[in-house]
């Protein structure tokens, strides 16, 4: 009998990484990777804890699995991920149709824990923090991936312990790889296919391991021939050092977008929020980049509604966003997580909360909107990604991230080709490859 796994990831990118390793450690007993849950006898659910509403979309998710599977054999499921490893005893508590909990930092104990289940049929939690363990069980298995644009972790866990985040609890503390094991693991993915790599972290820019800075990696991979973009997220802006800053004006492969948390614009929620910067310090960083090169636009994240804030400092958060103009963000109502300080606090009115929120997105919306309307007519550089499913037209990417639909052809996929847009709204851009002998000289 042929063993398949079906893997769903809630959450961030570092969760999307995290699914493809673990497959690539299942692999090695004997499990192929399937995208029709019908065939699967090993459901794995890798988790998200940020907000409460991940949280619960856990349990709704094994309740869809346990009625697909009422008339058939159970299959083996596995969660893995930030609420496994918060939540690992309150889960096998709570739903008794989970066999297996296992935490990120202990991924590479996956197969002997499928292996005792399955020897013993006793439902098991692995949820001890040992990144250095993880990562060097993983060197040892080749990064399958083929995609065009593909995740790699840099580092791992957040000693900032910020009031709202449960990221020092869920991930532990920061541990950055090792170099030359990074470079080897671009390598690898270059000789895959790949042609973009986004280094993830939870303080991507936090990264320092011996003498080495994420300065020194983005330098490093760029010498990778195969390799045409470099990304990084997530920041941190205490994190942004000098070096860091300077990379954009040496670097001809990392692209001009930077994702940098500000969560706020009021100093004084910044100091609540334990973030160890203020707004004149995050100015200064967007004045630099944009001194360096003009072409450098911020995507951030924002809570909105957190306790305490009132009608001046989401005055102020609102006039954070209209200076910097950011592309694309994420913006949420706060949402207190179990064991942080801020879960004790008193909450702000949820109305106003919600009010506060949709005037936030609409802004923020706006500019979204002004930038791609700000391309319409201009031919732009798209990494090619794939055809798409259900239609005749490709798909890609600008050096913004933002997706771009157009006609094409199979031999472009992987390439950097010039696109002539023709049209926008919020969230893409559509257009038409241009021929070279169209290409006006510059």
């Amino acid at each position: 009998m042929s063993k398949n796994i079906f893997i769903k990831t809630f959450g961030c990118q570092m969760n999307e990484y995290d699914s493809n390793r673990i497959f690539d450690i299942v692999k090695k007993i004997g499990f192929n990777r399937t995208n029709n849950i019908d065939e699967a006898n090993c459901y794995l659910l890798n988790t998200c804890h940020i907000r409460d509403k991940a949280k619960e979309k856990v349990y709704h998710e094994i309740g869809r699995v346990k009625k697909n599977f009422r008339f058939k054999n159970k299959p083996l499921v596995i969660i893995t991920g930030c609420v496994a490893q918060a939540e690992n005893e309150e889960m096998l508590k709570r739903e008794p149709y989970i066999d297996l909990v296992i935490g990120p930092q202990a991924y590479h104990k996956i197969n002997k824990k499928i292996e005792e289940y399955l020897n013993k049929q006793r439902r098991l939690d692995e949820t001890e923090f040992d990144a250095i363990s993880k990562f060097d069980y993983l060197e040892k298995i080749k990064n399958s991936s083929q995609k065009i644009s593909s995740f790699l972790t840099i580092q791992e866990g957040c000693d900032k312990f910020c009031h709202f985040c449960v990221v020092p609890f869920t991930r532990g503390p920061e541990y950055s790889r090792p170099f030359k094991k990074i470079i080897q693991e671009a390598k690898t993915l270059a000789d895959n296919g790949v042609k973009e790599i986004i280094l993830l972290g939870q303080n991507v820019n936090a990264y320092q391991n011996d003498n080495y800075r994420l300065s020194d990696l983005l330098i490093e991979i760029e010498k990778i021939p195969e390799i045409l973009r470099i990304r990084y997220t997530t920041s941190h802006p205490n994190d942004m050092t000098d070096d860091l800053i300077k990379t954009y004006g040496i670097s001809k492969k990392l692209m001009p977008l930077v994702h940098l948390p500000v969560q706020s614009g009021s100093d004084k929620i910044l100091d609540s929020m334990n973030r160890k910067h203020q707004v004149e310090d995050y100015l200064n960083i967007y004045k630099r980049l944009k001194k360096i090169n003009p072409a450098i636009r911020f995507s951030s994240d924002f809570i909105i509604g957190y306790p305490g804030e009132d009608e001046k400092d989401f005055n102020n958060t609102l006039s954070l966003v209209k200076e910097i103009e950011f592309i694309n963000s994420y913006s949420f109502v706060f949402s207190p997580r179990p064991g942080t300080i801020a879960s004790k606090l008193k909450l702000n009115d949820n109305k106003i909360s919600f009010d506060r929120l949709r005037i936030i997105q609409q802004k923020l919306t706006d500019h979204q909107i002004k930038m791609n309307k700000s391309l319409e007519n201009k031919v732009i550089d798209v990494l090619v990604e794939n055809k798409m499913k259900k239609s005749p037209k490709f798909f890609g990417r600008s050096e913004y991230m933002t997706p771009v639909i157009f006609n094409g052809n199979d031999q472009d996929i992987g390439k950097v080709v010039k696109i002539k847009i023709n049209n926008s709204n919020r969230n893409t851009l559509f257009g038409e490859i241009v021929e070279k002998s169209k290409l006006k000289v510059a």
